[in-house]
């Protein structure tokens, strides 16, 4: 019992005082196992940075070794460019021969400079004489177009052109030529341009009106007044007398003081041929400008027109009213002579080129001097 008791007695200390003897042990071993974790953690921080740093010097020494190569490459992109301005340094000519071609350089320079002030020269001149050719060649066009076509329009344009060209020379010379051009125009313009195109047009529409022309009198037509009413043997027999005597003469009780014999169908359709030749030949007159062709034609046409067709008809009469009013019309006129203004340009050219040819023996009697 003693025995038992002892260690109660013992015991009871224990649980008296539970504060010191079991809390200064475990405090100990929970600091040493953080104390090592802690040691842990940085040992693999430690190592993890190690290692990081590892990589990234491999990393930069990668990235030099490639800008090693890259300069490397680029210095022997360089090397070979500097053999090849050496090479080309090598071929180029010396400064002696490069002041020799310069001088050359020059001097042709001024050559080509020279020949080019030449040429402009020569250029111009041919270009005046050529424009200078060109009037007179319209003046000669003009002379051509009066007396063949008598075409004044055309001529007044022609004869302008000319002397706008003449004024392009600005040359004190061409005063004469000038004035005697301004006296052509003065002449064509002071002549009318007669219609020729609208009198042959207008005879033309007259051609095309004489086939609707009715002769003197109009037939006599039994069958038209026999339709109206019923026949019988007494009326056909008696219309048939009627009709056979109507061919041979004919009772009017309101003729005209000249009586004239009817026209059957051949002789109308030959008196309307008579007329539209007639017209036709008008025509050909007022195109050609033939005064005398044009009155004898339409006076004829004026003719077969009063002696053969009813005066009466509206359409004998419109006809002939305007055959009346176009035979006074002028088909002709009195051109102008353009040969004294064709004179004076020529001799205004013929100065021209012996001025310069004075020139040029002038210019080359001290080069043959030397």
């Amino acid at each position: 019992m003693s025995e038992t008791a002892l260690p109660k007695d013992e015991a009871q200390p224990a649980l008296d005082a539970p504060v010191e003897t079991p809390v200064t042990a475990p405090r100990r071993g929970n600091g040493l196992a953080v104390l090592a974790l802690l040691l842990g953690a940085a040992g693999v921080a430690a190592g993890g940075w190690g290692i990081w740093q590892v990589r990234a010097l491999q990393a930069s020494s990668q990235q030099q070794f490639g800008q090693v190569q890259t300069l490397d490459e680029q210095a022997q992109g360089i090397k070979q460019a500097q053999q090849q301005l050496a090479a080309r340094l090598a071929q180029l000519p010396g400064a002696d021969e490069l002041e020799e071609r310069r001088r050359l350089v020059a001097q042709l320079q001024g050559d080509q400079q020279r020949l080019n002030q030449r040429l402009e020269t020569v250029l111009g001149a041919s270009r005046k004489d050529w424009r200078l050719a060109e009037a007179e060649h319209l003046l000669r066009l003009a002379s051509l177009r009066l007396s063949a076509l008598q075409d004044i329009n055309s001529a007044q344009a022609l004869v302008q052109g000319a002397d706008e060209i003449l004024r392009e020379q600005s040359d004190p010379g061409s005063y004469a030529a000038r004035e005697q051009l301004a006296k052509s125009l003065a002449a064509l313009r002071s002549v009318e341009q007669p219609d020729r195109t609208g009198l042959y047009l207008q005879l033309a529409a007259l051609r095309d009106q004489v086939v609707q022309l009715a002769a003197v009198s109009p037939e006599f037509q039994l069958q038209e007044t026999a339709q109206g009413r019923p026949t019988t043997d007494t009326d056909s027999r008696w219309s048939q007398w009627w009709e056979q005597i109507s061919r041979y003469f004919r009772i009017d009780f309101n003729p005209d003081d000249n009586i004239r014999p009817l026209l059957a169908g051949q002789g109308l359709n030959q008196v309307r041929l008579a007329l539209s030749l007639a017209l036709e030949q008008a025509q050909w007159a007022a195109l050609n400008g033939e005064p005398a062709v044009y009155a004898r034609a339409l006076g004829e046409a004026r003719s077969v027109l009063q002696g053969n067709f009813n005066q009466d008809n509206p359409q004998s009469q419109a006809m002939l009213a305007r055959i009346t009013e176009l035979e006074p019309k002028a088909v002709s006129v009195v051109t102008p002579d353009l040969a004294a203004s064709l004179s004076a340009v020529q001799a205004y050219l013929e100065r021209r080129h012996l001025s310069a040819d004075e020139a040029k023996a002038s210019a080359g009697k001290p080069a043959t001097q030397e």
